[in-house]
């Protein structure tokens, strides 16, 4: 190979020069001026090596050169023009030979002088070529004259037909030694991919050359073959598609006009009946449409005059009979007819279809009967119960006072009619127009029509906005159902679990394709009354600010009793009411509800049941739901009051009862699989009593297998499998350095949980383990601060200033809490921390009934433990003495500001099984424990603030 300089000037991707191709390129400033001095220094025109880049450069990764480019002849240069000063130089290359780069150093690698400059790089020429094999050249000729000929019948152009029929034909008469230029010609005219032609350029051998050729050439070929077919069937389907059209608009006309000849033939006919009953609903019926249309138009009357609504579907009625039937926007206004004529308006005049129920708020039994609804669906829940009677007074005080408002003014009327004399008739018509008369029936009560000021409208009871907070299975979602069982309204519930898109809540703008209204507008259309009950259900579980816009701050509007009367869905565009209707909200944690959102909604906490209330829920509710679902009846199946309480402390270990649900469901299916067997094989069914006290439902004659109903405890673990707790938290014993505290789980159940401390040998620190977080190791350090402030106080040290942990032995305390994988943080085991280190340095042990929670300050001060909100949620202390009562706690040490917590929200039976000791410091926090004269006190300790 001969080797020579030449100035490389770099081709942007995906630009490359084949030999025999030409073309424009646009450089910039510099490298244009680089080519004029090489011009203006050459007699002759000069020669460039264009060399394009093997990947397109990105931010990352600088462009990598090939290792092949074409020595390029410069034909022509043009400078930008004054007036527009910022045009690229235009070179015009047309290229000669192959070359290959001697790269200097890196291969890979651009050197940086190419990108501004022409540099001069040391290239090398290919050897002369070599003519190729006669059967190479015969494949290269037939796959390329196959390539012409299907562009040739695939363009549409007449010129470019004759240029392919051309090239066809001098390739028919080509030289075996003039081929590998043809390929070149070709490979460069052609549109084929950036990496084929760059594979070319890199092929200097003519008979490889030949042979890439011709599989870029079978393989262009291939593409277009199948462009076409596809092309073309697409072509048909659509042409198929419009004569399917055309005929079956000539078969409707042609069943239309037999429809009329049958009818006017033989009308009295009793086998061809007049109407069209004979025919499917799903028939496309010109009749049926036109019944559509004249329901839409019924509707959109019979919305109050002036109204925005109606305003709105006047206007979109009109564009709607304007526009073609088969046109796309006609169906887009028809579905917003449908959509704004379904939704319940306030003023709307009433409609034979949409006849309402009579109002159970009339009836003298109303507040009886909802109370009973829900003692019926629910047991306990007494504070929800009551605040939701409180509503339901306030609804029937407001019908009350409707009835008596609408009587006054009819007598008002009345009494105005007789003193002033008739009227003309046409003065009683203008009068009775302007006047809404409210209809009075013969037992003297107000007919309320629905939609008009006497059926609340306006003037209603705006619905109150509750928000029920609770762990899972604690029967928030079923309560909704209750209360609109008890008001006698629709209930409407709406899932917002992941909602991450703003327009579920408002609705898509009618400018998007296959746009709708929101979840409210929805949840309204079904109801079809503006009164409904509505529960937004998991609303803590909503999706949070992305590109898609803030889903929560969309409900801002719909749950604020002063805005949502106005609310506006992006597709209906038209203010909605939705002050009546009565939201409930429920969620199971209020840490991810924003501030604003919350401040709009009425907080009820629901705490867990106690194991009493889950014996009552199950034997009322979850036992008779699962023997119906199972097949079986109260005769079959009798579960004891040990095997119940059995199953939900053993087995179960919730706030809720969705578990017990679960475990009574496995013992039913358990007796429900026995029976059937046992009737399978031929067993009657009568009560026979056994000496053993079990009570036995049928057996078969003369067989000693028989069918068990009664479930006894020791059957429980055969049935459901080994329990999954033990019950290791109620055999505790008494052990120094050994406390117990009350702590609540991720999901609302409460339990307890010891706080172990043991002294080893050390320099005197403290060890914290038990996966603990930054809040939690603070409160153990601030007990362990306290104890050695009070060291000597209590008869630990001899002297004030004695450390308890280098006095008089070098130890290390090691505080541990167990359940080592699960994360434990919050203040609240302050309390514990340092009972736990008194009980340890004083040898004194605290009793294993009693448990304690309370955060504490420096001074040794116990503050409150509810509404405490660190890395985890905090709970109110209900959930504390719940988990306290299950694990058999009888004395209970709590701070002084949470004793109106328990007053308010515990139970009366568990107040009278359980001592509460509420304390204000940490004195009476260690009397409490450890039992009043039991720690010996050198003085009484004050409590001194300083004040400079």
């Amino acid at each position: 190979m001969a080797n020579s300089k030449l100035p490389v000037l770099v081709l942007p991707h995906p630009l490359i020069l084949l030999p025999t191709s030409r073309f424009t390129v646009p450089v910039s400033q510099s490298i244009g001026e680089a080519i004029l001095s090489l011009i203006d220094e050459s007699d002759a025109l000069p020669v460039l090596a264009a060399v394009p880049v093997v990947e397109p450069p990105s931010d990352n990764n600088a462009p990598v050169l090939s290792e092949w480019g074409t020595a390029a002849r410069v034909l022509r240069m043009v400078r930008p023009t004054l007036r527009n000063p910022r045009q690229p130089y235009l070179v015009s290359l047309h290229g000669l030979t192959r070359i290959r780069l001697i790269p200097a150093s890196d291969p890979n690698t651009l050197p940086p002088e190419l990108a501004t400059d022409l540099a001069l790089q040391d290239i090398e020429y290919p050897p002369a070529e070599r003519i190729p094999s006669k059967e190479t050249v015969d494949k290269f000729r037939h796959s390329a004259l196959r390539l012409l000929d299907r562009l040739a019948r695939d363009s549409t152009q007449h010129a470019r037909k004759e240029n392919f029929h051309k090239i066809a034909n001098m390739l028919e008469d080509i030289t075996s030694s003039r081929a590998p230029w043809m390929a070149d010609v070709l490979v460069g005219s052609l549109d084929g991919e950036y990496a084929d032609k760059l594979a070319i350029l890199g092929t200097p051998d003519t008979e490889a050359r030949l042979k890439l050729a011709t599989e870029i050439f079978l393989k262009q070929t291939s593409i277009s073959e199948v462009s076409k077919k596809i092309a073309t069937a697409v072509d048909e389907s659509l042409s198929k598609q419009q004569k399917e059209f055309f005929l079956r608009q000539q078969l409707a006309a042609i069943t239309r006009e037999l429809h009329a000849l049958t009818r006017s033939n033989a009308p009295s006919s009793p086998l061809t009946p007049s109407d069209n009953s004979n025919g499917s609903e799903l028939d496309d019926d010109e009749q049926h449409e036109a019944d559509d249309m004249a329901d839409l138009k019924r509707r959109i009357e019979a919305m109050d005059v002036g109204s925005e609504e109606r305003k709105m579907g006047v206007r979109e009625w009109r564009r709607l009979k304007r526009i073609p039937q088969g046109s796309v926007e006609h169906g887009v206004i028809r579905s917003y007819l449908e959509w704004l004529t379904a939704i319940p308006w306030s003023n709307s005049a009433p409609l034979s279809s949409d006849a309402q129920s009579p109002q159970p708020t009339k009836d003298k039994s109303f507040l009886a009967s909802a109370r009973a609804q829900l003692d019926s669906d629910h047991f306990g829940l007494e504070k929800i119960k009551k605040r939701l009677i409180e509503y339901l007074a306030v609804v029937r005080l407001k019908e009350i006072n409707a009835e008596r408002d609408a009587r006054e003014e009819e007598v008002r009327r009345q009494s105005l009619t007789a003193v002033e004399g008739p009227q003309s008739k046409a003065e009683n018509a203008a009068d009775n127009a302007n006047k809404a008369l409210v209809p009075i029936n013969k037992n003297n009560s107000l007919a309320l029509v629905p939609g008009k000021t006497g059926h609340l409208g306006k003037k209603g009871v705006k619905g109150p906005i509750l928000l029920f907070v609770g762990p899972p299975g604690t029967g928030k979602t079923s309560l909704g159902q209750s209360i609109a069982k008890a008001l006698g309204r629709p209930f409407q519930r709406i899932s917002l679990g992941g909602v991450r898109d703003e327009a579920e809540i408002r609705g898509h703008r009618r400018t998007y394709v296959a746009s709708g209204p929101g979840l409210i507008v929805q949840a309204l259309r079904k109801a079809g009354r503006l009164d409904t009950v509505m529960l937004l259900d998991e609303i803590d579980k909503i999706g949070q600010s992305n590109f898609h816009g803030d889903p929560g701050a969309a409900l801002l509007e719909v749950l604020d009793p002063e805005q949502n009367h106005t609310f506006n869905d992006h597709y209906v565009n038209v203010p909605i009411d939705l002050s009546q209707i009565l939201f409930i909200c429920t969620a199971n944690s209020l840490e991810t509800i924003s501030a604003p959102l919350l401040d709009r909604c009425e907080v009820i906490q629901l705490s867990g049941y106690t194991y009493d209330e889950k014996m009552h829920i199950a034997r009322r509710f979850l036992l008779p739901k699962q023997l119906q679902a199972n097949g079986l009846n109260e005769t079959h199946i009798t579960l004891t009051e040990p095997a119940l309480l059995h199953i939900a402390t053993r087995y179960t270990r919730e706030a809720g009862v969705r578990s017990l649900e679960r475990a009574i469901g496995g013992v039913v299916r358990y007796k429900a699989v026995e029976w059937a067997e046992f009737m399978d094989e031929g067993g009657e069914a009568k009560d026979v009593g056994r000496n053993d006290g079990a009570v036995v439902v049928a057996e078969r004659p003369g067989a000693t297998k028989a069918y068990r109903r009664v479930v006894e405890e020791h059957e429980i673990e055969k049935i459901l499998g080994i329990a999954r707790w033990d019950g290791e938290e109620r055999e505790r014993e008494a052990r120094r350095g050994v406390v117990y505290g009350l702590v609540v789980m991720g999901q609302g159940e409460g339990g307890i949980l010891p706080v172990e401390t043991i002294a080893v040998p050390g320099s005197g620190k403290v060890k914290l383990t038990g996966s603990l977080g930054d809040v939690i190791k603070e409160s153990a350090e601030l007990a362990l601060s306290w104890v050695k402030t009070h060291a000597y106080d209590l008869c630990i040290t001899n002297t004030r200033v004695q450390d308890p942990l280098k006095f008089p032995d070098l130890i290390d305390i090691h505080l541990h809490l167990p359940s080592g994988a699960q994360k434990k943080d919050g203040p609240s085991a302050g309390v514990a921390m340092t009972c736990a280190f008194v009980s340890l340095l004083t040898g004194a042990c605290v009793p294993s009934n009693i448990a304690m929670t309370g955060e504490i300050t420096l001074r040794g001060r116990v503050t409150p433990v509810g509404g405490i909100k660190e890395k985890v949620t905090a709970f109110p202390p209900t959930h504390y003495v719940l988990g306290a009562h299950r694990a058999q706690i009888t004395k209970v040490i709590l701070p002084w500001a949470n004793r109106k917590d328990v007053e308010h929200d515990v139970a009366l039976e568990i107040r009278n099984e359980m001592e509460f000791v509420f304390v204000r410091t940490l004195k009476e926090a260690l009397e409490a424990a450890f039992g009043k004269n039991t720690l010996a006190w050198r003085r009484d300790a004050l409590l001194m603030e300083s004040r400079l």
